[in-house]
């Protein structure tokens, strides 16, 4: 065996090395951005009454398709301009905003609802807007990973085919936890059956505090 074999034998090794690595590191990625939407999911599941498989489907869908949009537009924002610090710096914030206005409405419904005199359980209507917003919020944090694509796949070829195979999965991963997230949701809010200001109100004190999570975690390494 000449040199030049070796040496293609070990290159041929190391590409494939360095594909499992990446798919692998994108995988950790994927959960690691999973983390609220999956928490939310949770929420939703809890709050929201009569559910069709159509809306329930949506919810975890909506999750997915932000996780993977947000990355693939920073990718490209990073690849036409070469350095970015802003969103970095103001995206927790927009999250804590967005979490913290659906879920103080969230409280502020509840709580009304449990004052009055003869409580009735309205149930919490579906809403996409509302969705829409969720996906938003826990999604942001997604556009600054999208700026780290350039500097992961410099070393290897077709960098954009990379960035998107790297939001598919991405989002297929986002989709699928916030799906099982949804499911324990409509478990946990059976309990709350005949108290759904009860469920509405700790729905929405999770939702702040996962927006409180996320601005904690930008300035200091959570184990969660």
């Amino acid at each position: 065996m000449t040199y030049q074999n070796i040496y293609n034998v070990i290159s041929v090794c190391y590409n494939k090395f360095m594909s499992v690595a990446l798919f692998f590191t994108i995988f950790i990625s994927g959960l690691t951005l999973a983390v609220d939407a999956f928490a939310v999911s949770v929420t939703d599941g809890m709050v929201y009454r009569n559910l069709s498989k159509t809306k329930a489907v949506i919810i975890p869908l909506t999750f997915g398709i932000f996780q993977a949009v947000m990355p693939i537009i920073g990718f490209y924002i990073s690849w036409g301009l070469s350095q970015i610090k802003i969103i970095e710096e103001v995206d927790h914030w927009i999250a804590l905003v967005l979490l913290v206005f659906i879920g103080g409405k969230m409280i502020f419904d509840g709580s009304k609802e449990l004052r009055s005199p003869d409580e009735k359980a309205s149930p919490k209507k579906f809403s996409l807007t509302e969705v829409l917003i969720q996906g938003v919020a826990t999604s942001i944090d997604a556009l600054a990973v999208g700026f780290t694509f350039t500097v992961m796949f410099q070393s290897v070829n077709q960098i954009q085919l990379w960035a998107w195979i790297s939001v598919l999965i991405i989002g297929v991963t986002t989709f699928l936890i916030s799906l099982a997230g949804l499911m324990i949701g409509i478990r946990v809010g059976q309990l709350f059956r005949k108290k759904a200001c009860v469920a509405e109100i700790v729905g929405g004190i999770i939702l702040i505090l996962i927006g409180i999570k996320i601005v904690v975690g930008a300035y200091v390494a959570l184990p969660f």
